[in-house]
């Protein structure tokens, strides 16, 4: 299938939306490219990695840090890789973050493209050119924004995807849904996970639509001045709690966008929690939850989102249109401790 290119400020990317793993051998030439991969996927699939410079990592985001990527760089190094070298990301979020990370730093920066394996990374963590490091419980807190060259999608990836991961993807769908497309909101409440899963084509139709949400998101505001802070949408609390208390990407995401309903409903007038809190549980994912709320407040006034003693927050007018509202520390410090 030929590639559908997106243009960004100062590049474009190439989508091959419908492809296969096949494809990547077309698109760069093995002996000028290193794959970066988990030890989880190199093993399921190790037939595919015959014949690439491949670099293998411990899977998890416990392992999103810099130690992780001086081993990446000590090995390119060791492959000799050079300014026309292209590194590609094989994996789910922390993959493509790592391996997009590293490609920006090395030599000032090289080519680097994506294959993402799971529904999270597909819809949401490998579009975009965020490419960070977690610091500690600080979520993201180094990195660029550079857009990869190519992204590759090969649904039959999915077919070993866990069910966790599978649930941790929903929960970015239904961010985009609450964010930018009520029609979606509904379509989603009329399914189920497994319905998902059983239609493929539903599914790849899904996937689709939410990587568009995000691209033409991006395409306006690639540097996070104005509506590109909308895809932050349950992600300030959400980040705060994910490192802290060991949760999934996608569970601390939902428990963050329940709050952020909450909120929404004291200062926004919002009259659909109660749909969005319904909706996340439908997919298997948490909404409410006890936590150290002093913690939480501590790591939020780190978050790269607060502009000296304000933060902006993202909240909903009604589900599909997101605002970002600019409140002070204290404030949000109360309502939290109120909820």
């Amino acid at each position: 299938m030929d590639p559908i290119q997106y243009k960004f400020s100062n590049t474009s990317t190439h989508f091959y939306f419908d492809s296969s793993f096949s494809q990547l051998k077309k698109i760069v030439d093995p002996k000028s490219a290193i794959l970066v991969t988990d030890e989880n996927l190199y093993s399921g699939h190790t037939k595919k990695f015959r014949n690439w410079n491949t670099i293998v990592l411990k899977p998890g985001e416990a392992f999103k840090v810099q130690a992780t990527v001086d081993t990446v760089i000590e090995q390119m190094i060791a492959l000799a890789a050079d300014r026309k070298t292209t590194l590609i990301g094989i994996g789910g979020g922390v993959i493509t973050d790592i391996t997009g990370y590293a490609a920006s730093v090395y030599m000032r920066g090289i080519p680097f493209g994506f294959v993402p394996t799971s529904v999270l990374a597909m819809v949401d963590a490998s579009i975009g050119g965020k490419n960070g490091i977690d610091v500690g419980v600080y979520k993201n807190m180094v990195g660029a924004i550079r857009q990869p060259s190519f992204l590759l999608h090969d649904y039959s990836l999915l077919q070993t995807l866990p069910q966790n991961e599978w649930e941790n993807g929903f929960a970015e769908i239904i961010k985009h849904a609450c964010i930018k497309d009520a029609a979606m909101f509904r379509e989603l409440e009329t399914g189920t996970l497994k319905t998902y899963q059983q239609k493929k084509t539903a599914m790849r139709s899904l996937i689709r639509r939410n990587a568009l949400i995000k691209i033409k998101v991006v395409q306006k505001d690639e540097f996070e001045k104005g509506d590109r802070r909308l895809l932050n949408f349950g992600h300030t609390l959400g980040h705060a709690l994910e490192n802290q208390y060991d949760l999934s990407h996608g569970q601390a995401i939902s428990i963050g966008m329940t709050y952020a309903c909450h909120i929404s409903a004291q200062l926004r007038g919002f009259k659909d929690t109660g749909k969005v809190v319904k909706l996340l549980e439908q997919y298997g994912l948490p909404t409410y939850a006890d936590f150290n709320k002093k913690k939480v407040i501590e790591v939020l006034k780190m978050d790269k989102k607060r502009e000296r003693r304000e933060i902006n927050y993202v909240l909903l007018d009604k589900t599909g249109r997101a605002v970002v509202e600019s409140m002070p520390l204290l404030q949000l410090e109360k309502i939290i401790a109120a909820l």
